[in-house]
């Protein structure tokens, strides 16, 4: 797939996109954290860039919400889904769903959809959930014991490139190698000529060495989990919660196809055993033999002056408890000679010099917990001329320190591959366990809002079929400002050009609103709030919201030259108009709507103009308009009671009709009879 070819990708960005592993693929796929993952794309630019793909793969080249009240109710019903996520990412992802004019695409997102809100949203999965979170990689680890070598310039480039954690040397010869088995703990020479080579040092001659990442810098594969380790972690224990509430997480995709397996693709147990060998920074832990290594070379130096101390302590103890006699002449014969104190100490003292040095060697063995090999060197740090205070050899002190340290390496190194190996298995199953989780979040979030708004899955069909426009059955509004427990359902049905009437504050307003979301999740392939709805599959959403007041000339011409493009082809569009009456003179009005009517009839458009001219508008037409209507039952007690389903075929009384209704009826006399008859 050409990544320039998806809506809204560039050249900088598909340049980003093609460091991921397999960009085609992750594109393709959907997935808003995969995506992410590349430099310089945030989770946002993902989901366009998902959308653009979904897009391109379903030939879905149209533009549904065309203005920007339709826009607005778009984000107002992702809004309603947003709200219901748990993660940053869930909400991102939602993005991904618009509305589509494809047959195809909505489809592959009601079978999301279906799926989704078949879900129980537990608490526990919830709660779980809100330490999840996608996958990051970790900064590159520097690794400095071990080297990559080859004669080669192009090896030498790519490994440069593949394996940015190690440094890569040149060599020539067997002596170049030889060198740097000297100044690193391990070289690993990528060219097979090298093969049989014979140096000194951990030199292995490994001409895979690149295709094989996890065995050659195993640190690579470590970094990634100990980075990753909360999310991994977090993952498990949603896919672990759902299973206890009988709703396992079954592995599905982001474009619908589902799993039918419900075991995690990792073994959460055995994930959780492998982190706990792994420390926060990439490091091996839990190992007793490693730990006692590294705490040895890390404690020598301490080790060492506390063992000299304990050897002096013992010195001056037996010094304090006997008293050393010299005669004259030995005296003598000890100055002339220029000895010292340890000459002393050598002659009257050597025994307890010697338990003095053998506590200093235990101490230092016991101290460092040296196996008896170690200790045999550690033996050599103390025992030289006697001396006080009593002094230790350095030289023998760094040969120590030098095997304690090759030990640790290679201790270190066997741990790493081990463990590398037993993740290396993991990496893309871990992927797939968190992404599933992420997903959940998002089945989660459709769930709650087919719940919390009594929604029903509604049926599109073509724009061709025997029952186009569209039908609403018990639909309610979630926009409205009011409880939703509280919001009155509605019936409506259109289909052709249509006008609706009713008295002021009946919910005129409202039922263009709800017309419009219905429309709108129903295109976007998600459960909509009513009872049941079919839905015309349309090219595009055109809904104009009440203008604020008479436009002056320049906005009267621009509206009109709106309305002029919109009947300019308008086959497969939803109009929904609310009273553009407002834009001008009433008795002009009436005339303007009319003649846009007359030529969205003519296209066999559905539309739903909501007037308060609705009888001028009829009588201006040139053909039956359809005329619904709102109609108010009455006044009681100061307040309008509405029937708030529209009534078909039917000119709904307009508010000052019922004052005057309600004022004849209560105080009688020829004047309100009058003003009623001219209704």
């Amino acid at each position: 797939m050409e990544l320039e070819a998806i809506p809204g990708v560039g050249a900088k960005t598909a340049a980003a996109l093609r460091e991921l592993d397999d960009p085609a693929a992750t594109v393709e796929s959907g997935d808003v954290a995969a995506i992410a993952r590349a430099p310089g794309v945030n989770e946002a630019r993902a989901a366009r860039i998902a959308r653009g793909a979904i897009r391109r793969r379903h030939g879905d080249d149209g533009r549904v919400l065309a203005t920007d009240r339709a826009r607005e109710l778009y984000r107002e019903a992702i809004d309603l889904l947003r709200e219901r996520t748990v993660t940053d990412y869930a909400a991102k992802r939602l993005e991904t769903f618009y509305p589509s004019a494809s047959a195809s695409r909505i489809e592959e997102a009601q079978a999301f959809a279906a799926e989704a809100t078949d879900r129980e949203p537990a608490p526990a999965v919830r709660e779980a959930l809100a330490d999840c979170a996608p996958l990051s990689d970790p900064p590159t680890v520097r690794v400095r014991d071990r080297c990559l070598a080859t004669a080669d310039a192009e090896t030498l480039a790519r490994a440069e490139a593949e394996v940015p954690e190690l440094s890569v040397e040149t060599v020539e010869d067997a002596r170049d190698v030889s060198e740097l088995g000297r100044s690193y703990a391990s070289v690993i020479v990528l060219d097979e000529s090298f093969a049989g080579l014979d140096v000194e040092g951990d030199v292995s001659v490994r001409p895979d060495a690149l295709e094989n990442p996890a065995e050659t810098v195993p640190e690579r594969l470590l970094a990634f989990f100990a980075e990753n380790r909360e999310r991994l972690e977090a993952a498990a224990a949603v896919h672990e919660a759902a299973a206890a509430a009988g709703d396992p997480v079954s592995g599905g995709d982001p474009d619908g196809e589902s799993d039918a397996g419900t075991d995690p693709p990792v073994e959460t147990d055995r994930l959780r055993d492998a982190l706990s060998r792994l420390d926060d920074d990439g490091t091996i832990a839990g190992d007793a033999e490693l730990d006692r290594l590294t705490a040895a070379v890390d404690d020598l130096d301490a080790a060492v002056s506390t063992a000299a101390s304990v050897a002096d302590d013992r010195l001056r103890e037996a010094i304090r408890e006997r008293d050393v006699t010299i005669e004259g002449t030995d005296f003598l014969s000890l100055v002339e000679q220029g000895a010292r104190v340890d000459s002393l100490l050598d002659r009257e003292l050597a025994d307890e010099y010697d338990a003095a040095v053998d506590a200093a060697r235990e101490h230092l063995a016991d101290a460092l917990r040296l196996e008896p090999e170690e200790a045999e060197l550690a033996e050599r740090v103390f025992g030289g001329d006697p001396s006080f205070p009593v002094d230790h050899d350095e030289s023998a002190v760094s040969r120590l320190r030098t095997e304690l340290s090759a030990a640790r390496d290679r201790r270190a190194a066997k741990l790493k591959a081990n463990l590398a190996s037993d993740l290396g298995d993991l990496r893309e199953p871990v992927e797939q366990l968190v992404r599933d989780a992420l997903e959940l979040d998002v089945e989660l979030a459709i769930s709650r809002f087919a719940r919390d708004f009594d929604c029903a899955m509604p049926e599109v069909v073509d724009p061709d079929s025997s029952d186009p426009g569209f039908r609403i059955e018990g639909g309610r509004s979630p926009l409205l400002d009011v409880d939703f427990a509280a919001v009155e359902p509605v019936d409506y049905a259109v289909s052709g050009a249509t006008l609706l009437s009713g008295v002021n504050s009946g919910g005129k307003t409202s039922t263009l609103d709800l017309v419009a979301l219905v429309v709108v999740l129903a295109q976007m392939g998600l459960p909509v709030p009513a009872e049941s709805a079919t839905v015309e599959r349309f090219e595009e959403i055109h809904y104009y919201a009440k203008s604020q007041g008479t436009l002056d000339a320049g906005a009267f011409e621009a509206t009109l030259r709106d309305f002029g493009d919109l009947v300019d082809g308008a086959d497969g569009r939803l109009v929904l108009v609310d009273e553009l009456e407002s834009i001008t003179e009433p008795g002009a009005s009436a005339k303007i709507i009319a003649g846009i009517l007359e030529a969205l009839d003519d296209q066999d458009a559905t539309a739903v103009f909501v007037s308060h001219l609705a009888r001028e508008i009829r009588d201006a037409a040139d053909f039956e308009v359809a005329v619904d209507g709102i109609e108010a039952a009455g006044l009681v007690d100061g307040e309008l009671r509405v029937n708030r389903s529209p009534k078909k075929g039917h000119l709904a009384r307009s508010t000052p009709e019922l004052i005057v209704e309600k004022l004849a009826d209560d105080r009688g006399g020829e004047f309100y009879g009058d003003l009623l008859e001219k209704f």
